[in-house]
This record gives C-alpha cells, sequence and structure tokens, in this order.
C-alpha cells in the first residue's frame, strides 16, 4: 500500500490569486487514485482560520471529493483526530511550524498521522509548513526572524525549505544553516514547486509553471562550494 508525501514550497489554492484550485491540488488528487477520496484539510499551523478554511472549502468543492476539516483550536478535537484513519488525503496548511507540530503533539495528531502513514494508500500533502511537517528540520519564521529548527514528523529523512524563491532571507537561512551543520542536508522549493515522495524516496518534482524549481541542498567540503552544494532537479510541469 503506498503512501505518497507532496512537500509543497507554495502553491496551490492557498497561494492562488482568485483561491481557485491548481495543477498542485489536482495533482495531489490522482495520486490518491480515488474517484471521490475523502479530503483533510489540517488548517493548524493559521490557528484555524476560518478564511483559509472557506478557501480550502470552495476550492476543493469544485473538484468532486468528499472534505473534512481537522479542528484543534476550539475544542472537540478527538472526533476530528479519530477520523485521520478515514482520509485518503492530508493536505496540511500554512502559517507557523512550531505551532502546528505542539499542537499536533498534544493533541495526539502526530500519532495518528504516523499511523495512517504506516498504513499506507494515503496521500500526504502540504504547502509550506504544512511542507515542513514531513521532515526532521525546517527554516521557519514561527519565532519572528528565519531560523533552522529541528521538529517534525520526520516522516521522510533531512530539512526542508519552503518559499526558496519567494521571500527574500529565508534561501541564505537555509543554505547557511545546512553549511553550518544546524540543519541536516534537504530540499528547498520554490513557490508553486514540490518534491513528491513514494514510499519515503524521491520519486519526482513537480511545478505549477517552468519558472519554478526544487533545488537538492547538502553540505559540502569543496573549497569553491562555500560550505553548501544547490543543485537544481530536473522538474516536471504539470
Amino acid at each position: 500500500m503506498t503512501t505518497h508525501i507532496l512537500a509543497m514550497g507554495g502553491g496551490g489554492f492557498s497561494m492562488s490569486p482568485t483561491g481557485a484550485p491548481t495543477n498542485l491540488d489536482r495533482y495531489l488528487l490522482e495520486l490518491s487514485g480515488k474517484q471521490a477520496p475523502l479530503v483533510c484539510f489540517a488548517p493548524t499551523a493559521s490557528a484555524d482560520d476560518p478564511h483559509y478554511v472557506n478557501r480550502f472549502l470552495l476550492a476543493y468543492g469544485t473538484l468532486g471529493v468528499r472534505t473534512m476539516v481537522l479542528s484543534l483550536w476550539q475544542g472537540g478535537s478527538a472526533a476530528s483526530v479519530a477520523r485521520l484513519a478515514e482520509v485518503d488525503v492530508l493536505l496540511v496548511g500554512g502559517g507557523h511550524t512550531v505551532n502546528l507540530m505542539a499542537l499536533w503533539d498534544a493533541h495526539g495528531v502526530s500519532g495518528a498521522v504516523r499511523e495512517r502513514a504506516a498504513r499506507g494508500d494515503v496521500v500526504l500533502a502540504g504547502v509550506s509548513a504544512g511542507g515542513n511537517c514531513w521532515y526532521e528540520g525546517c527554516i521557519t519564521d514561527s519565532f519572528g526572524d528565519f531560523r533552522a529548527w529541528r521538529g517534525g514528523l520526520g516522516l521522510v529523512p533531512g530539512s526542508f525549505c519552503p518559499h526558496f524563491d519567494g521571500e527574500p532571507g529565508r534561501a541564505p537561512a537555509y543554505t547557511d544553516a545546512v553549511a553550518a551543520g544546524d540543519l541536516p542536508g534537504g530540499w528547498a522549493a520554490d513557490d508553486g514547486a514540490a518534491v513528491h515522495y513514494v514510499d519515503g524516496v524521491p520519486a519526482a518534482f513537480v511545478a505549477e509553471s517552468p519558472r519554478q524549481r526544487v533545488y537538492r541542498v547538502l553540505p559540502s567540503d569543496l573549497p569553491t562550494a562555500s560550505g553548501v552544494l544547490v543543485e537544481p532537479r530536473e522538474m516536471t510541469v504539470l
């Protein structure tokens, strides 16, 4: 039973100018292999922002899927967490990565997601903080400035940097952190680009447009590398 993980640097309905679903949204639904998959949106990192939830419901309501929302901030979380066992797609929204993981740990979501991933036949996806959460560490602005932070579910090894091209200062913060050993090597994704894992192995690098890329970022001892190698991947444009 296959477990897919789609770690998005940005893009999807969250960053669509009109709130409409994009090809990244359609791609992750196709990975489910279901005609009408149950898609759970987790807006935890945005404090369950009702406007964000409404954007999800409007966007995915046009795609012929069944929808649910994982609600943690207003109480009554037990039913939402229990229903994670049924989902075909878990889509995690952007926001504060550190708060996301703290609440997931406190409410038992982390364990439930690990169990769902182990069973397979599921798509785990997310944008920004929702991409960071699958890794062992990331660059986050949860504390205000850009910082290296070791946390996340660790379902895939290494670290992640979303918005690699989208926010000044984020890219150098990430490459410096990898060069210094503050983060393990990993992946950086532009807005609109994503790493697609199949059973924990990178299988494809996809993007909404030809300008958007994913980069492998690794520490290096080469004298010309300034401590880090940044290697663009061959992309598939959706």
